[in-house]
């Protein structure tokens, strides 16, 4: 069991601490199965005094949803390693979400960036009465929004077209030009399906505009994430509550019609694509240490 000499404050997000998500927190497991606790700006801040997220009245303070971890693997130099191993980075990243995702079911949440660590708790209260305000305003917009995930995929074109049985029947036809044809015809298929991609972004984008209040492109996935598919838009809303069905529903059936291209619309999700990240020199155990907090 990690004690309080040899462990640092990992944070997960930052959520008011309403009397549900007080209750949420006795039984919610964090990184490596550590409990999942809760930290508050100091005294005298003047932090307790914000707006409630979403409302103009009063509101439970904001508080940080932390854990204590290691701190000989989640130091500075640890983590650099870290960061090289997938399986290690699959399991914190897992624990993360999970965390969040948890929250999510009680409460306005702003998940944090990945391995945000301080050196201890007041280290770590001090970091959120200084962002506190940000924090408020940022949780205020995030208030019943959830976000989506909009991807769009293609797939290869089919390497025998009506040009290959063409250039067969055709004994004319050298083995260089028939070469040549099929390639062109290749060439053209893909830039019929990548012309159909765009075509069905743009459909996206407005589409989805009815009813998302905002809107970030992420860059195309690559590699085993995606599969033999070719994902060509990676796209995240920030979606009312209220919406969320329509909103589905509508970007599935607008792209529905298009062949060879799928479209796939997931969440709800914690607002990651859209939540501030911690200010700068506030990130990490190794930023605590050269400032002296």
């Amino acid at each position: 069991m990690t004690t309080t000499d040899d462990a640092l404050t990992y944070v997960y997000a930052a959520v008011p601490l309403t009397t549900a998500l007080r209750d949420a927190l006795k039984d919610l497991r964090g990184i490596h199965g550590s409990p999942v606790l809760s930290v508050t700006a100091p005294t005298g801040t003047g932090a307790s005094t914000s707006p409630a997220p979403g409302t103009g009245g009063a509101s439970p303070p904001l508080v940080f949803a932390t854990s204590h971890v290691p701190r000989r693997e989640f130091n500075e130099s640890a983590l650099k390693d870290h960061f090289e191993d997938l399986e290690w980075l699959e399991e914190v990243a897992r624990a993360h979400h999970d965390v969040v995702q948890a929250l999510c079911a009680h409460t306005t949440v702003l998940p944090l960036r990945l391995a945000t660590v301080y050196q201890d708790d007041d280290r770590a209260g001090r970091a959120l009465a200084e962002q506190y305000e940000a924090f408020a305003d940022r949780l205020a917009q995030l208030a019943a929004h959830t976000e989506f995930g909009v991807k769009i995929y293609l797939t290869a074109p089919a390497a025998h077209t009506d040009t290959d049985t063409e250039s067969v029947a055709d004994a004319s036809v050298t083995p260089g030009k028939a070469y040549l044809r099929r390639r062109r015809a290749q060439h053209n298929a893909q830039e019929a399906m990548y012309g159909q991609a765009r075509e069905a972004a743009d459909i996206v984008e407005a589409v989805a505009s009815r009813y998302a209040s905002q809107h970030v492109r992420h860059p195309a996935q690559r590699g085993a994430l995606t599969g033999p598919a070719e994902n060509v838009l990676n796209d995240a809303y920030l979606v009312p509550d209220a919406h969320a069905k329509p909103f589905r529903a509508a970007i599935e059936e607008a792209v529905g019609r298009f062949d060879g291209i799928s479209v796939e619309v997931t969440g709800p999700w914690a607002p990651y694509s859209f939540a501030m990240p911690p200010a700068e020199g506030r990130n990490s155990a190794a930023d605590d240490e050269e400032s002296g907090r």
